[in-house]
């Protein structure tokens, strides 16, 4: 059986790597929209992108825009190949015939 990567096959941190994986190049997606997007608490964001930053997977990039405080996130070109592995693991479970197959 493939292996699945234990930090990306958390739900929320699968979605996280889905959201950013769409986004084109090194494209980032600021920390509230990924957080409206997701339904989760700021908190709840922060502790599963501390795990995925800690991995390599993302990178956490703060800034001022005007005067008020930013954070965007980015998928890291690591962080990409991992979710790439990690769904070709998932459909190659989904793809195994079942026991009773034939």
């Amino acid at each position: 059986m493939p292996d699945l990567d234990p930090i990306i096959h958390q739900p929320v941190r699968l979605q996280i790597m889905a959201a950013l994986t769409t986004l084109p190049g090194d494209a980032q997606m600021e920390f509230v929209a990924l957080r409206k997007m997701l339904s989760l608490t700021d908190g709840n964001l922060s502790v599963h992108l501390r795990k995925l930053e800690d991995a390599g997977y993302v990178r956490v990039d703060k800034a001022f825009v005007g005067r008020k405080p930013r954070t965007f996130i980015t998928a890291t070109p690591a962080g990409r190949a991992a979710f790439d592995a990690h769904v070709q693991a998932l459909q190659a479970i989904i793809q195994r015939p079942g026991p009773h197959a034939s």
